[in-house]
């Protein structure tokens, strides 16, 4: 079997390559560590104006109750001032967390109904996480 120039050639020059692109991977990034704080947002849907909705703010193992929030409902039902309030005052929380270089993660919203199908009392929570490298 005669081998000619170029064959050789080809062959080297593969070898070459394979060699030169598994010999120089860049090895793997380590792990980010980062330290967490997280804030919930308890909104109460209770007929009335009677339910209580809070801001509680939790870091490092420390919570603490933090702003009021205004309730779903008045006496004359759905008050979308309260709403809008209570959407101001979450999204300032927020923008003053990013401020100090914090990064939203996760959100995780739930709902709690007491009387389920009879639009009865009930909850919303939502809750903030974010993360900052150590």
């Amino acid at each position: 079997m005669k081998l000619d120039t170029r064959s050789l050639l080809f062959g080297a020059s593969f070898a070459v390559a394979l060699f030169l692109g598994y010999s120089f991977r860049p090895e793997p990034a380590a792990p980010q560590a980062y330290t967490y704080r997280q804030f919930s947002t308890i909104e109460s849907v209770v007929p009335g104006g009677l339910g209580r909705s809070r801001v509680i703010i939790s870091d490092q193992g420390d919570q603490e109750v933090g702003k009021d929030l205004m309730n779903f409902y008045s006496m004359v039902g759905i008050n979308f001032k309260n709403i809008a309030n209570n959407d101001r005052v979450i999204v300032e929380t927020i923008n003053t967390y990013v401020n100090e270089g914090w990064e939203l993660h996760t959100v995780v919203t739930g709902v709690n109904s007491a009387a389920e199908g009879k639009g009865g009392t009930g909850i919303f929570i939502t809750r903030y996480l974010f993360r900052k490298p150590v």
